[in-house]
């Protein structure tokens, strides 16, 4: 028999000055057996980002991965013409504007952060406008190329993009939460979270697993429960996260003993116990100053010194893979036809029995080189269905409100939002962020 030989890719990756960049470039020279390449180009608006990143992914392609070519660009044209995949990880006012998302809440005492809530409300209309211009020049310049968008807050981008270009068949919005919650479920359990058969139901940020079936057809979800509920949760890479993140994972058992039916999505927290996590969050403080700190001070100095020695053999620049694994894993059942099973969006027509059919859902699917084959998950019980409908709606009007320039729009999106609910509160935070905004939202009449 004759082995077929992989055809080789190119990849375009947008936001290529981002911290998470790095694992993603270390993940594509590890598994270039899943998804062979031919050339990788990183593109970025903020030319010092990538040139700093850029000049770290040549040292790493040239001493781990030589017959791959591999570029940065801020042109366009350069960055999107002749490519198969387009990675897209984009942060609309980069930092600058997360810590407003974050601190103008959260000072008006409403729950700030970046993807839920005000915070995301905010990100969600700068990313859209972002995301339709990208998606336009994607298709001027490689008009078959599959978009895998991670740009977040990704249920309203999702949402966006299948309302303004509602024929596209190669777009696909995932996201790497329900991966980094696989990995940290199968720890408990000693077990290879990619034998797990997941059973998902949910808008992104806004799920559960209801079964998570091993390779003999066992769910062991019981078992993992048991493990929770008696022991406490934390991430796989725990002793890699900032404090922030393992307050995050440690709710998960406060979420499954009051909610005990299936395992949580983390950022359900902000959602089900708003006062509760208003009273632990500080408005002088908050998750953006964490990872200037943190992660994106180690990152860039580490990439720096890399360059400087012109070696990445000694580096410790990546240590959680689960998000770079997972794009290239992705792409490669797509390009390959491989009809592996992954955690993704698509328009739920009748997936989730009981709801809106236009909601994005968050759902298990076989991906395949036509895209996603999503499995049906039928009705849902009352209270998941009340949760999600709630959110759908809220997630609709803002993109309605961006798409229709609507001031009255956007202020019943952040009325439903159930971080603020109150209206006078919500009307107060528009405002504030309407001005903090001016420079990236339409506006608002």
């Amino acid at each position: 028999m004759t082995k077929t030989t992989k055809r080789k890719i190119n990849i375009v990756l947008v936001g290529g000055g981002s911290t998470w960049t790095p694992g993603i470039l270390k993940s594509m020279t590890t598994h270039l057996d899943l998804l062979p390449i031919n050339r990788v180009m990183l593109y970025d608006i903020d030319e010092q980002r990538q040139s700093i990143i850029g000049d770290f992914a040549k040292i790493l392609f040239r001493e781990e991965a030589p017959d791959v070519e591999i570029d940065y660009t801020t042109d366009k044209e350069k960055a999107y013409s002749n490519v198969d995949f387009v990675f897209c990880q984009m942060r609309t006012g980069g930092f600058t504007m997360r810590e407003k998302d974050e601190k103008i809440p959260l000072n008006l005492e409403i729950i700030g952060q970046e993807t839920c809530g005000p915070g995301g409300f905010a990100y969600g209309l700068r990313s859209i406008r972002d995301m339709v211009e990208m998606v336009k020049d994607v298709r001027y310049y490689s008009p078959d190329a599959w978009i895998l968008n991670y740009t977040n807050p990704a249920a309203i981008v999702a949402l966006a993009m299948d309302k303004i270009f509602p024929n596209e068949t190669r777009i696909l919005n995932i996201c790497d939460q329900p991966v980094n919650l696989l990995r940290s479920y199968a720890k408990l359990i000693n077990y290879d979270a990619r034998k797990f058969e997941p059973t998902y139901f949910g808008l992104n940020h806004f799920g559960w697993f209801t079964h998570l079936y091993d390779e003999f057809g066992i769910d062991r979800m019981p078992e993992i429960k048991e493990i929770v509920l008696n022991g406490g949760f934390r991430p796989v890479d725990a002793e890699q996260r900032d404090q922030s993140w393992l307050d995050t994972y440690a709710m998960v058992e406060d979420i499954l003993r009051d909610f005990p039916d299936y395992l949580p999505n983390t950022y359900l927290q902000y959602y089900l116990y708003p006062e509760y996590k208003l009273s632990k969050l500080d408005p002088n403080y908050t998750r953006t100053d964490e990872v200037r700190v943190g992660r994106e001070k180690k990152v860039f100095e580490e990439c720096q010194r890399i360059v400087e020695n012109d070696t990445a053999r000694d580096s410790h620049v990546v240590h959680n893979d689960a998000h770079g694994d997972m794009m290239i894993e992705v792409a490669a059942s797509i390009a390959h036809n491989l009809r592996k099973t992954y955690v993704v969006m698509v328009r739920n027509n009748g997936i989730i029995s009981n709801i809106s059919d236009d909601a994005m859902v968050e759902v298990a699917a076989s991906l395949s080189i036509n895209g996603p084959q999503p499995y049906a998950v039928g009705p849902i019980e009352t209270f998941y269905k009340g949760l999600i409908e709630n959110q759908h709606a809220y997630e609709k009007l803002t993109v309605e409100a961006f798409i229709e320039s609507s001031y009255t729009k956007a202020l019943q999106a952040l009325t439903l939002n159930r971080t603020v609910v109150d209206a006078k509160k919500a009307r107060e935070v528009l405002d504030a962020l309407i001005e903090a905004n001016k420079d990236y939202w339409p506006e608002l009449k």
